[in-house]
């Protein structure tokens, strides 16, 4: 009786550290909008000049980075039943439409509008995820998963294409704002 009762205060006292320290969205919201501040940071210190430059044929340029990374923004939130901005005309069930919105015609000032549109778009469909179901079954380019695996990788995304962006930016002679010497 006595190690079932400590056990039982053990298990409560784990629950509520959980509870208290909050769960994996709050963490993954904590992880993005860190991300958010040195990809806007990033985007706002490269050139004009810059925006076209690309590492080599087929690649994509600075700005289309940029786009992409507003882009899938929407479409993720949007697989996960956050309906994007009607102006994207990004659908969750249509990779095409994120396609098309990626590939739009859009000049620097219009892009980086685009991005800080995007991770405000983001922020709010996180927190709008309860916790509760994260675990909801869902299909995401043609995979089941779920909620929670979807979440994880729109941040590892963010991360990924980070670091293609800091990358791009030392390729042409820009420090990112929170490497430079104060």
């Amino acid at each position: 009786m006595r190690t079932s009762v400590l056990t039982a205060l053990a298990l409560m006292a784990n629950a509520g550290l959980a509870q208290a320290q909050g769960g994996v969205m709050t963490d993954l919201r904590k992880d993005m909008k860190e991300v958010e501040e040195k990809v806007l940071g990033l985007a706002k210190a490269m050139p004009d000049a810059s925006w076209n430059w690309r590492p080599g044929t087929g690649v994509r340029s600075v700005g289309e980075v940029y786009q992409h990374i507003a882009t899938d923004n929407y479409l993720l939130p949007a697989m996960l039943g956050t309906a994007a901005p009607p102006a994207t005309g990004i659908k969750g069930t249509d990779y095409k439409t994120a396609q098309a919105y990626e590939t739009r015609k859009a000049d620097r000032a219009t892009i980086l509008a685009d991005l800080e549109a995007s991770f405000a778009f983001l922020r709010k469909a996180m927190e709008a995820q309860s916790e509760a179901d994260l675990t909801k079954e869902i299909t995401v380019f043609g995979r089941k998963t779920n909620a929670r695996e979807t979440w994880i990788l729109t941040v590892t995304h963010l991360h990924e294409h980070l670091g293609q962006a800091i990358a791009y930016a030392r390729s042409n002679n820009v420090t990112p704002p929170w490497s430079r010497g104060g």
